[in-house]
């Protein structure tokens, strides 16, 4: 059987970078082992499958290469823009139906945003020297009195603020180790941030480490600039509504992608966000699946 699927490259900062992901289309007919030998095939972070729903717009199945997971931020962002871009999608609003519920999309302009929970956070600071030590870095390179947090907005990072872009960038991640504290605290996996960015007037430069997935790091991830912004809002004292997060500039090769988060506030209280952006298709390919069985 072939099967056509599509390189999506969300957050894309500009016209370069961002994040690939895995799109087919018309997936209905598709088995679960089918999709999981496509994903592999494409051997991307993630891919989506998108298919009919009788409760939402479209339902959407994330694989990664090794297995089925239940959301993916930038395999959502370049499905629906391109969705979008096929006029599939004519409305301001879309929503998506996953094996963990129902999620909303908005559309502002060519940018396509998705809907996290309000955040929790949990404290982890008798663990700040292993922390540091997954990371190779000293306590004293934490931002000034604010501590690694755990944040939430539907998954779990750890959100760890830096002084400066350069200590991001100088990072010497110990990957056994991360997957360790990610695994006793169901992390996805680190965010690691300075506020001095590469393009000026953003609010965060980042890193994403997530190897309990498979990700050793990832250029752009729409499901921990949430927690970050929310992290901004509430620890730092930021008093704003709207962020610009910067990732991938600091990777190696650098994939430049930038997310833009936005928190609902009621009173001073974050009761809802989306986080989003662009996305440009790269290529199409044809792949070869077994028939299923």
């Amino acid at each position: 059987m072939k099967i056509e699927a599509h390189i999506i490259n969300a957050f894309i900062d500009g016209d370069i970078g961002g994040n690939p992901a895995g799109v087919v289309l018309n997936a209905d007919g598709l088995s679960s082992s089918q999709k999981l030998e496509i994903a592999a095939i494409i051997g991307l972070s993630e891919t989506a499958f998108v298919s009919s729903s009788k409760v939402a717009d479209f339902k959407l199945d994330f694989f990664t290469p090794t297995k089925q997971i239940a959301h993916c931020g930038h395999a959502t962002i370049a499905t629906f823009v391109y969705l979008r871009e096929l006029g599939l999608i004519t409305k301001t609003e879309s929503s998506k139906e996953t094996i963990d519920g129902n999620r909303c999309i908005y559309f502002d302009g060519d940018m396509a945003f998705m809907e996290q929970l309000a955040p929790s956070y949990k404290e982890v600071n008798h663990c700040i020297d292993a922390i540091c030590s997954s990371l190779r870095i000293a306590v004293d390179d934490l931002l000034n009195n604010h501590n690694p947090v755990i944040v939430n907005t539907g998954n779990s990072f750890l959100i760890v603020p830096l002084k400066d872009e350069k200590d991001v960038l100088d990072v010497h991640v110990d990957i056994d180790e991360i997957q360790r504290i990610s695994e006793e605290f169901d992390l996805i996996g680190y965010y690691i941030f300075s506020q001095k960015t590469t393009v000026p007037g953003r609010d965060a430069a980042t890193r994403m480490f997530a190897p309990r997935y498979g990700i050793n790091e990832e250029s752009a991830t729409g499901m921990a600039a949430g927690p970050l912004a929310c992290h901004l809002y509430d620890k730092l004292g930021i008093n704003k509504d709207t962020f610009l997060i910067e990732q991938g500039h600091l990777m190696e090769p650098p994939s430049p992608s930038v997310i833009k988060v936005q928190l609902k506030l009621k009173g001073k209280k974050i009761f809802w966000l989306i986080a989003g952006g662009k996305a440009k298709v790269m290529k199409s390919l044809i792949i070869r699946v077994s028939e299923s069985s």
